[in-house]
């Protein structure tokens, strides 16, 4: 049996902070996804290492476990647990009573599910104890993690999306006031349990994707709109596009090019049945100059700068 190290499968180092283990499963998952490698059998076993690995070293007590299991694999190897007849009674007798326990409580701290015959053997429940074959107990399949772009006028109004997940289709429902990096939760939609065991959960992350209109900061929105030169000299009302409905702007006599006006509330919802606020709508103005003028107009913009003089 070959010993997988979970490190090497992410491509990081074994002092990786938990961000750096996140950062790397998320750059490797969308890579190998099996939506992205149709038919491929090489990505989907890769993406299924991935989904193991992270099981484990995404979590920080799974993570010390296997730390520590990791440190003592060659006294496991030299006890002949290659060849299949290694017998973890007496391995853990010959390591004390705190190695003992550790072996006896791992098969409960991990998930099942699809794993390795290397995650399997060593915490499923299959090696033996005390001499005697250990019995396989349910086990609760793993989670299934992936990320999911949404757009900002999603987030303003609610929307739906249909997605794939082992061959079955989910409805999700994206409720209004969703913020960036909220991780959607779907019950019993992960992987399969082991020996009647539950199914695990598929958590899905929200991220809103970038919007050439809008910028985010938090909850709260800033955009740039165009006034006229008339009515920013005279003053007036604009029409301005904000996800769902149109609003409108009271712009005073004498408005500068970059003034930033805030409307309150205006920003990103409150989520649903919380007691945060909504964020903010920051909208900056851009003063545009009249292009081809006709004759009459050159005569008034001439006739006013003598007056200025």
């Amino acid at each position: 049996m070959e010993y997988k190290d979970y490190y090497k499968i992410l491509g990081i180092d074994k002092k990786a902070s938990a961000a750096d283990i996140k950062k790397a499963y998320r750059k490797l998952a969308v890579k190998y996804h099996p939506d992205k490698n149709p038919n491929d059998k090489i990505a989907e076993e890769k993406f299924k290492e991935l989904n193991e690995a992270y099981e484990v070293l995404g979590d920080e007590e799974k993570r010390k476990k296997y730390d520590e299991f990791g440190e003592n694999w060659k006294y496991y190897e030299q006890a002949g647990a290659n060849r299949g007849d290694f017998d973890w009674g007496k391995w853990q007798a010959s390591q004390g009573s705190r190695q003992q326990q550790q072996y006896e409580d791992v098969e409960g701290m991990f998930g099942g599910g699809q794993f390795s015959e290397f995650f399997e053997h060593l915490f499923g429940g299959r090696f033996s104890g005390h001499g005697q074959q250990g019995r396989a107990r349910s086990r609760r399949g793993s989670d299934l993690r992936a990320t999911m772009q949404v757009s900002l006028p999603d987030v303003y109004l609610g929307a739906s999306r249909q997605i794939e997940v082992n061959g079955q289709k989910l409805n999700l429902k994206i409720k209004p006031g969703t913020y960036n990096g909220q991780v959607l939760r779907l019950k019993g939609k992960g992987q399969p349990g082991g020996s009647g065991g539950e199914a695990g959960d598929l958590l899905i992350e929200v991220s809103i994707a970038d919007d050439p209109q809008y910028e985010l900061k938090g909850k709260d929105v800033y955009m740039e709109v165009a006034v006229d030169l008339y009515t920013a000299v005279l003053g007036g009302k604009i029409q301005v596009a904000v996800p769902g409905s149109p609003l409108q702007l009271s712009i005073p006599a004498g408005t500068d090019s970059g003034r930033l006006f805030r409307l309150k509330g205006k920003g990103l919802p409150a989520p649903e049945g919380s007691r945060e606020t909504a964020g903010d709508l920051y909208i900056k103005t851009k003063i545009t100059v009249p292009h081809q003028l006709s004759a009459d107009e050159k005569e008034l913009f001439t006739r006013l700068a003598q007056m200025k003089k």
